[in-house]
């Protein structure tokens, strides 16, 4: 197999979203509310648990009321904000306002950092003539965390669920990044951190290469094989 495209996942993958401490002080901050620390530690510990956090650790469990709305979750930006701040309201938190301020945080440039390695990755690709496109289950246009992140310039292509009313891990959605880019799934590899997900390319036709779900710090060069298995 020759590679001439690959396909990579955003969460987890490329990037990762900031610590739920992070996530709740920023916005008590922005929005002026005061929390003693320890009460603030609390209520993050509570809305990690409650996968409040969207690119965070999942929910242990989904309140059955939020059930079917978890599982479609990524089809449209309404389902995405209305499952993700359902949960954070399982959290009592001191003002109404900060579940859609938490929500919306998420979305900010600075709410994520890029792994270490995934510039010299992309760029390494873009020098080899292999094409890429960003394949994402999600609510929200994440277009803007690249280009402020400087790593647009190395994805040919975002092929996001929300856009496209399909999820991972439903190949339709690899079919239109392959497209998208040119490239016959035989020649395409898919990168990424959920087997369940990420592992319906396999469907396809797509090789499939996985990462680990790791905070930056525990992951500093998982992406470099990638540019061995492109050659």
């Amino acid at each position: 197999m020759t590679i001439k495209g690959v396909l990579f996942d955003f969460s987890g993958t490329l990037f990762r979203i900031e610590s739920a401490d992070s996530w709740l002080r920023a916005v008590l901050g922005e929005l002026e509310v005061a929390l003693p620390d320890w009460e603030s530690g609390s209520a993050a510990e509570a809305l990690e648990r409650a996968g409040a956090l969207p690119g965070g650790a999942h929910p242990g469990e989904v309140p059955g009321h939020l059930a079917g709305l978890w599982a479609v979750r990524d089809r449209s930006a309404e389902l995405h904000r209305a499952a993700y701040t359902g949960l954070a309201r399982e959290v009592p938190l001191p003002d109404q306002r900060l579940y859609d301020a938490l929500y919306d945080r998420h979305m900010t440039p600075p709410a994520w950092q890029p792994y270490a390695d995934a510039a010299e990755v992309l760029a390494g690709l873009r020098e080899r003539g292999i094409r890429v496109a960003v394949v994402s289950n999600i609510g929200w246009d994440l277009r803007p965390v690249f280009r402020a992140h400087g790593l647009d310039p190395y994805v040919d292509a975002y092929v996001l669920s929300y856009e496209h009313e399909i999820q991972k891990p439903d190949t339709r959605l690899f079919a239109l990044a392959c497209d998208a880019l040119g490239v016959d799934p035989r020649d395409t590899l898919m990168v990424g951190d959920d087997r369940g997900a990420d592992g319906g390319a396999a469907g396809l036709g797509c090789a499939v290469h996985f990462v680990d779900h790791l905070p930056v710090d525990r992951r500093p060069d998982a992406l470099r094989p990638v540019l061995g298995l492109v050659g």
